[in-house]
């Protein structure tokens, strides 16, 4: 495995977007399955969710239940179908890598948690690639000698 996707990778394959056609095309490119965390996973179902509550909200915001239940449904199928695995990780290894992102890069660039977790993930797995859309993430990756083909 050489690479490892954010949550942006994850909703550019499973929600019609401007990254989409970039994201189904690495993938079809990808030989063998792409690795991801169940942090990842956590983050990305939260995600969906809260869509569908800022939806039910305001119409204005967010989703549909039913696009979003979509979205959901076939992130199951895909990972049922081998698609995904799910890699171990060591979060104690992971935490203490991200608190030295965190002090490194928070105070100038403006990191998420999230984001800074998703990063220090790919470096403790090894990996050589780090899939996002979120260009400030981007930087934290590349600062960390991460290339992002997408």
């Amino acid at each position: 495995m050489s690479c490892f996707p954010d949550t942006s990778f994850l909703c550019a394959l499973y929600r019609t977007q401007v990254h989409s056609a970039r994201a189904d095309e690495f993938m079809a490119g990808l030989s063998g399955t792409l690795g991801v965390s169940s942090l990842l996973l956590l983050e990305f179902r939260q995600s969906v969710r809260l869509q569908i509550r800022l939806h039910r909200q305001d119409r204005t915001k967010g989703f549909r239940q039913a696009e979003g239940q979509q979205m959901l449904n076939d992130l199951q199928i895909d990972l049922n179908a081998g698609l995904f695995t799910m890699l171990p990780v060591d979060w104690s290894a992971v935490h203490q890598r991200a608190e030295a992102l965190s002090s490194a890069y928070t105070l100038a660039s403006g990191h998420r948690l999230a984001d800074i977790l998703h990063v220090a993930t790919a470096l403790h797995l090894g990996v050589t690639e780090f899939l996002t859309f979120d260009g400030n993430q981007k930087k934290l990756a590349e600062a960390e000698g991460l290339v992002v083909p997408v």
